[in-house]
């Protein structure tokens, strides 16, 4: 008799720069999600999928909940919204060295008003005490009543086997949504361009604020080769951050796409021939039609 087989949906929530891409991509074991130290990196939800013997737990990555000054901000945090519903199990995240924000108190009042398991995870363990960590759990205790609290550590893999043993148990019987071999249903042309907008971030450093978007202009295989050409336009919004983004003889850009073209070829398991522009596009994250274009549209939420 066949073992029976369970599934669910499982979003992963937090402040800004809490570790959620960096906690979805090491319990997929591939990098799905793009990491920077910069806070709202994603901007998107990104499924990840996890395919086990006997179960399936598909990851919803989201932006950083916070405060929105723009329209794609507003995106964003319509984005985390739009991810609590209709999931089975909410990972809440959390570092030990913060005390708790007013942004953590407005995450938990929305918490508080849905009927799937929450869980709380303490993430970046490893960075302080264990006493902390015992401090932490007392002090959200009082706030909310967690199906299960979980302190973790995302980057050095602690604890991580604990955590998906205990969401196992949350499941329930279900279908496989997507084949066993699939781990995220995010088109091919948004990896690329967020795998390009990551590395400009690591690059840039604090030099170039977050008004960088990435668009995909063709993406073609050679019917004669193993191999894709890809040609890419990098938007920002002053002529002073294109000139330096493209750098001193083109020196900055070069290296871009160099790191872009590696990792990009790691993940498609091909040869890539990529080619960079970069164009200025002034308030573009105020911009609807540039939203829309670039992917951020409501309608998809």
């Amino acid at each position: 008799m066949k073992e029976e087989f369970y599934s669910g949906f499982v979003s992963i929530i937090g402040r800004a720069n809490v570790g959620k891409s960096t906690l979805m991509n090491a319990l997929i074991g591939e990098k799905i999600a793009i990491i920077s130290n910069k806070p709202q990196t994603t901007r998107n939800k990104i499924s990840g999928i996890l395919t086990n013997d006997d179960y399936q737990m598909v990851f919803v990555d989201t932006p950083g909940f916070h405060k929105s000054k723009t329209k794609l901000g507003n995106y964003m945090v319509k984005s985390v919204d739009s991810a609590l519903n209709d999931v089975d199990i909410v990972l809440f995240l959390i570092e030990p060295n913060d005390k708790i924000s007013d942004l953590d108190l407005e995450i938990i009042e929305k918490l508080k008003q849905i009927e799937s398991n929450i869980f709380l995870i303490i993430n970046k363990i490893d960075t302080v005490e264990k006493s902390r960590v015992f401090e932490m759990i007392a002090e959200y205790k009082d706030l909310m009543d967690f199906k299960e609290i979980i302190p973790i550590s995302a980057f050095k893999n602690q604890n991580l086997d604990s955590l998906l043993k205990e969401m196992r148990r949350y499941l329930k019987p279900g279908p496989k949504y997507f084949p066993e071999n699939m781990i995220t249903d995010q088109p091919e042309r948004k990896i690329v361009s967020e795998i390009i907008r990551e590395k400009i971030l690591h690059i840039m450093k604090d030099e170039i604020p977050h008004g960088i978007a990435v668009e995909i202009m063709s993406m073609k295989k050679r019917d004669d080769k193993d191999l894709i050409d890809i040609e890419a336009t990098v938007y920002c919004e002053k002529d002073s951050h294109k000139g330096m983004i493209i750098g001193k003889k083109g020196a900055v850009l070069k290296e871009i796409g160099i790191r872009s073209r590696y990792e990009s070829e790691r993940l498609l398991g091909t040869a890539i021939n990529l080619k960079l522009w970069v164009r200025v596009k002034k308030d573009w994250r105020d911009s609807d039609f540039y939203l829309k274009n670039f992917g951020y549209d409501n309608k998809n939420i």
